[in-house]
């Protein structure tokens, strides 16, 4: 059976209910299930719509769907080995640390297609440019994981609605990932990884705190 043909069989839904009522993290995936790189290439862009702070969508993904990927990524996957070799693949979620590279195209692309006047990209460029360029490496650590964990989560609802099970990851070699996998470690930074793919047994729900317990009204 092609690969296509087995991303076909499993349930698209958009019902928002069944995506994030039903979403569970799984942790032993069906082996034979493959996600072609036409889908794939589909949930990233879908995910891609998250916000960001300023629209810099600092997040880079990389995508280990071959065999050779996950042998070379298990070692370093600690507790999470059976996620990786089991999974259609392993997203790995990095923030690109010199991301401001691309704000002129951001900004210039959204005057292109009519997202914003001239002038507002002006007066905003302005503004953000100065404001990256003295910006400490802490807060801009903060945003861009902050951003990052946005796209994060809506991937895996994507994910879902596309009919897949995830799980997100942090149990792993940072500072080993990027260079292993032949990415400028000091540019590209790890946030997490996310396992997709087709459970292989029923997953089970999990208790979550009340909301009385966890929030606060003022």
């Amino acid at each position: 059976m092609t690969s296509l043909k087995l991303t076909r069989k499993f349930h698209k839904t958009n019902d928002f209910n069944e995506i994030v009522l039903e979403r569970r993290s799984v942790k032993v995936y069906d082996p034979e299930v493959k996600i072609s790189r036409e889908e794939m290439t589909e949930i990233l862009a879908e995910a891609s719509l998250a916000p960001s702070a300023i629209n810099m969508q600092p997040w880079r993904f990389l995508v280990i769907d071959s065999a050779e990927g996950k042998e070379k990524l298990a070692p370093l996957a600690s507790f999470n080995q059976t996620q990786a070799l089991t999974s259609s693949a392993v997203i790995a979620v990095f923030y690109d640390a010199n991301n401001i590279e691309y704000i002129d195209e951001i900004f210039g692309k959204a005057v292109e297609l009519g997202y914003m006047p001239q002038e507002i990209m002006d007066m905003q460029l302005k503004q953000v440019k100065p404001y990256y360029a003295n910006i400490s490496a802490s807060d801009l650590r903060d945003v861009n994981l902050i951003d990052s964990s946005l796209i994060s989560m809506q991937l895996m609802l994507v994910a879902r609605a596309h009919g897949y099970d995830t799980n997100p990851m942090a149990g792993y070699e940072k500072e080993q990932i990027a260079e292993a996998f032949g990415m400028d470690k000091a540019r590209f930074q790890p946030v997490m990884l996310i396992s997709i793919g087709k459970a292989a047994k029923e997953s089970y729900p999990s208790y979550r705190l009340p909301v009385e317990t966890i929030t606060t009204w003022a």
